[in-house]
């Protein structure tokens, strides 16, 4: 068991190694200038064409040869590039051989430490693309906005009347309309509206005797 977790580690340290030689070997100098090195150069092309003949990526690394009694390297920004500003570099190298490495992609500005020899065009700008992988590392777009949502189906609410007025009042109804008849009022009948069976018999019977009477005179 000891033994396999040695082999796992030896073949792990292995691997590791051979990408850091890799690694390495894939990165590649450049001497700045060529044969001619870091000095004031013959026309104010040309280290511009030296830098456009390259393709630089992160690893690689920038070599400057110049004397170093006479000559130095600073890094700058894009400002003291363009003015020749020497008295706040970035980075500054005095020791005749200076080996610059590429860290990160963009831009990078150069000049010499001797103001007068800046002048005369001994500057360079070098623009790293990407990293060995081919990623490049320059700032991603903007995400797309997000699209507006869709307006809701629902019917809008009624719009409330402002404080301190009445809702408006109902249409009047059209229409005719019939009123209800009056419910009659029953009668009492008095004694004397309607004779009793009775009392008509007995009119009969002497309104008979009374003609009687007379046919008998």
């Amino acid at each position: 068991m000891v033994r396999n977790i040695k082999n796992t580690m030896l073949r792990g340290l292995g691997l590791m190694c051979l990408f850091m030689i890799v690694n390495k070997t894939c990165a590649r100098e450049f001497a700045v200038g060529g044969a001619t090195g870091w000095t004031v150069p013959s026309g104010s092309q040309v280290y511009s064409q030296w830098a456009e003949q390259s393709r630089f990526q992160i690893g690689d690394s920038l070599l400057f040869v110049y004397q170093p009694n006479q000559d130095s390297v600073l890094q700058v920004t894009r400002d003291a590039y363009d003015s020749c500003n020497t008295d706040a570099p970035t980075a500054k190298f005095a020791d005749g051989k200076t080996s610059f490495a590429l860290t990160h992609s963009g831009p990078y500005y150069f000049i010499s430490g001797n103001k007068d020899n800046c002048k005369k065009n001994e500057k360079l700008v070098v623009i790293v693309m990407a990293d060995r992988n081919g990623n490049n590392n320059t700032t991603s777009s903007p995400p797309l906005p997000s699209p507006a949502p869709a307006p809701s189906s629902l019917p809008p609410s009624p719009e409330l009347a402002p404080s301190g007025e009445s809702p408006p009042s109902p249409p009047p109804m059209t229409g005719s309309f019939e009123t209800p008849a009056p419910t009659p009022t029953p009668t009492q009948e008095t004694p004397n509206s309607a004779a009793s069976p009775s009392s008509s018999f007995l009119a009969s019977l002497l309104g008979a005797a009374f003609a009687s009477t007379l046919l008998l005179h």
